[in-house]
């Protein structure tokens, strides 16, 4: 049980500075961008799609990624969509300090849930000794929950078409899961055949080739797609960092000298 309270205690403090770091570069980095998607949508009559998106995440940490509330991929909470008038669109957070606190809480949930996963799997790695060594792991998440899906789908800005919600989830979630293997493969068990089988796992998921919509037709300019994905490939990057950092220096500080969070916190 000490284990458990210990991981939830390093993940929560984690998660609560990489949540409000990632809020704060989303906020000059990426807001603005689908705040500019919106004026697009309207123009266009407005384009139904669903933004529900993976647990990033993301929060802009992930908007390309469908499993668990765009935490990730798009940490801040997704814009509504612009429907036909005779819709009812449903409660969204009003733009300003309101969207802002929205997404500073959803990106807060979602790092203590990145931070769980990093903290939990590296425990049995022998732990985070430093925030030399957290920002590795980061760069390991970073790999396996922004970049690696990301590849085959990108963050969606409003408006922007995008196959059916569950079998992009499903895509999204094999992605990760065989890059995670591939990577512990490859660092942790050194040998040629454990190599090839590690490659074959994280090439796979793009053979395959994630779910696309019917057609690609949208309002929205490329070039603003362009700057979105960027920026949100880019505020992720530094959340995974910031996490991984953060984890190392908690877990550091509070261990002192035990090799393990399950003897440490006394």
């Amino acid at each position: 049980m000490n284990l458990f309270r210990n991981v939830v205690f390093v993940a929560a403090i984690a998660g609560l500075v990489a949540g409000v770091v990632l809020a704060c570069m989303q906020a000059y980095a990426t807001v603005p961008l689908i705040l500019k998607a919106e004026v697009y949508e309207k123009a266009g009559g407005g384009h139904h799609h669903d933004h529900a998106a993976a647990p990033a995440a993301s929060n802009d940490a992930m908007k390309a990624v469908p499993p668990a509330g765009n935490a990730m991929s798009s940490a801040a909470p997704a814009p509504a969509d612009a429907m036909a008038p005779a819709e009812d669109e449903g409660w969204a957070p009003a733009d300003g300090f309101e969207r802002f606190a929205f997404s500073v809480v959803a990106n807060i949930v979602t790092g203590i849930g990145f931070a769980l996963v990093l903290v939990a799997v590296s425990e049995f790695a022998g732990g985070v000794g430093n925030w030399r060594q957290g920002v590795f792991w980061g760069l390991a998440g970073f790999a396996v929950f922004t970049l690696a899906p990301g590849l085959g789908l990108q963050p969606e800005l409003p408006a922007m078409p995008a196959a059916d919600l569950l079998p992009r989830q499903i895509w999204w979630t094999a992605t990760a899961a065989a890059t995670a293997m591939g990577l512990g493969l490859i660092v942790f068990r050194r040998s040629l055949p454990l190599t090839i089988l590690a490659v074959l796992l994280i090439v796979a998921p793009h053979m395959v080739g994630a779910p696309q919509p019917d057609s690609f037709e949208t309002p929205i300019p490329e070039g603003l797609h362009h700057q979105f994905v960027v920026a949100v490939t880019l505020t992720n990057l530094v959340f995974w960092l910031v996490l991984g950092a953060v984890v190392g220096v908690v877990r550091g500080r509070f261990t002192g000298t035990a090799t393990s969070l399950r003897d440490s916190f006394a």
